[in-house]
């Protein structure tokens, strides 16, 4: 049942069916399957097949964000049991889309995935403003915050928010790591962030090197 549970599950956020990812998922933990395997085995691979779909052009923006709220009716459910047993937090990471950018397949999978590997995670949604970036670091203290562009129009705005936290004073007490289809390294390396993320995969295994530096 679980095998065939979980496939339902991929499919019904790929397909955008938010109203039943939820009680698939509790159906699963019912059944005795663990949330990481929930997550690696369904969810990942949604988000997977719908960054594929919208890349392809075959899903456009609505499409996409019918997808996140049926992956995200189901990571809720499952969020509580990553983080239960002998769970310690590995490091705190704080995540957005940069302002004028509302896309987040890829956001959102590095915040599952970093969910996955012991991360404390803190989601700003689409669309947030350096200064955004700036208030919530000072009330949440995280190790890293990770901005997201899909588009090369609103790149800049990952400077200006390294900028603001520079002007602050603050720009050497975090961890700046970048990622989006535009981006690459070399921008990284022009804004003065400090690491840059091809895939959400690299991008854990960024936080994880940088959090041990």
């Amino acid at each position: 049942m679980g095998e065939t549970t979980l496939k339902e599950l991929e499919d019904a956020i790929v397909q955008m069916d938010a109203d039943i990812t939820e009680g698939l998922a509790i159906k699963l933990l019912d059944s005795g399957t663990e949330a990481q395997v929930i997550l690696k085995e369904a969810l990942l691979p949604a988000l997977d097949r719908v960054g594929t779909l919208f890349r392809d052009g075959d899903y456009f923006l609505p499409d996409v964000l019918m997808c996140v709220k049926a992956y995200d009716n189901s990571f809720k459910i499952i969020l509580p049991k990553l983080k239960e047993g002998d769970y310690t937090s590995r490091g705190r990471v704080i995540l957005g889309t940069v302002e004028g950018d509302i896309h987040e397949i890829g956001k959102n999978i590095l915040f599952a995935l970093l969910e996955g590997n012991g991360f404390d995670v803190l989601d700003m949604g689409v669309n947030v403003k350096a200064d955004d970036f700036l208030a919530k670091a000072k009330e949440w203290s995280p190790d890293i915050i990770g901005m997201s562009s899909l588009l090369s129009t609103t790149m800049p705005a990952m400077k200006q928010v390294i900028d603001t936290f520079t002007k602050e004073g603050l720009r050497n007490n975090y961890k700046f790591i970048i990622g989006g289809a535009p981006v690459s390294q070399r921008f990284a390396d022009e804004i003065g962030a400090d690491g840059y993320g091809e895939d959400a995969q690299s991008g854990v295994e960024l936080v994880k090197r940088l959090l041990a530096s």
